[in-house]
């Protein structure tokens, strides 16, 4: 149950620390540099996207409104890569566990949020392929805002219930080393000094809500969008159809299945170690491909940038 080390044995609040990347101060420098500049590509990208959707007309339609939401997980990522750069260097700096909840809880209503849109967006390419003459008449700005509005309220509901009941739990000592570079559900429930067999029962359950049924709505619009594209008859059409879903559902791939190995696997099989590397995938990668995705692949957003830097170098010129 408890240890009984000096450390775990001091009196005081409950703090955590994070266990460090590595101790060689070399590599603390390549990492603090390499994770700067994927945290500041990862803000510029996405705010890109937001300014550009916001700012161009043409861009008002429910599949960039759904985009330039999406591309809010620069919030997502604010809230863990900080605090995660602030302790590559030197001691370990604890934090209280008012702060560490308060963490837990915004990544988890983040990424929940993500993965309620990444459905909703399935949704809207299915309208937009399945129905298109009445896609405008669907998907109204008015279902647009609620369905947005519900992921995110769904989303802090779930996540709100879920870091209360796992910090109502006692941890044994004064400082506990979290095996993560964030207050992840996993990782602090280990730290835990009570049965928590409860707890790991509603994080599955939440697990499931959040990344099953998304995942399973998403699979079948994509079926009957698939059979639609079939159904159309131009080589031409059935390339340009695919290419407005290719990009989403690559995303879709990457973030569910990141997110279903970390929460969903069962414990016996998981690593602690295994759970930091793939977090590191969902917290970097996830948010460093939507941009890149999405205006590669993408003529509308590649041609609004352009024109938006034409307009601005003119700007200044005059």
């Amino acid at each position: 149950m408890c240890a009984s080390s000096p450390v775990l044995n001091q009196s005081g609040p409950t703090e955590f620390v994070f266990r460090v990347f590595t101790t060689v101060p070399e590599l603390q420098v390549l990492l603090f540099v390499l994770f700067l500049i994927l945290y500041l590509v990862i803000l510029c990208g996405n705010t890109a996207i937001i300014w550009v959707v916001c700012t161009h007309s043409s861009l008002h339609t429910p599949m960039y409104f759904f985009l330039s939401n999406l591309s809010l997980e620069i919030c997502y990522t604010t809230v863990v890569v900080p605090l995660m750069l602030s302790n590559i260097f030197g001691a370990q700096k604890p934090i209280p566990l008012a702060g560490c909840g308060a963490q837990m809880f915004f990544f988890v209503t983040l990424g929940s949020t993500d993965c309620f849109l990444l459905a909703v967006m399935a949704y809207d390419r299915y309208v937009a392929i399945r129905h298109p003459l009445h896609y405008t008449l669907i998907m109204t700005r008015k279902l647009c805002v609620q369905m947005v509005g519900c992921a995110v309220g769904l989303a802090s509901l779930l996540s709100l219930q879920l870091t209360i009941l796992i910090f109502t739990l006692p941890f044994c000592g004064h400082r506990r080393e979290i095996n993560h570079f964030l207050c992840d559900v996993p990782p602090v429930l280990r730290l835990a000094c009570a049965d928590i067999r409860v707890h790991q029962a509603v994080l599955y359950a939440v697990g499931s809500l959040v990344l099953t049924v998304p995942f399973l709505l998403i699979s079948v619009s994509y079926a009957l969008i698939g059979s639609a594209i079939l159904r159309i008859r131009s080589a031409a059409g059935r390339r340009r159809a695919f290419s407005t879903c290719s990009s989403h559902l690559a995303v879709v791939l990457l973030q569910y299945g990141c997110c279903s190995l970390v929460y969903l696997r069962p414990r016996s099989s998981t690593s602690e170690d295994e759970d930091r590397q793939i977090a590191l995938i969902y917290t970097f990668v996830t948010p460093l491909l939507n941009p890149l995705i999405y205006t590669l692949r993408n003529k509308d957003v590649k041609g609004a940038l352009k024109n938006a830097f034409v307009s601005k170098a003119a700007s200044d010129n005059t």
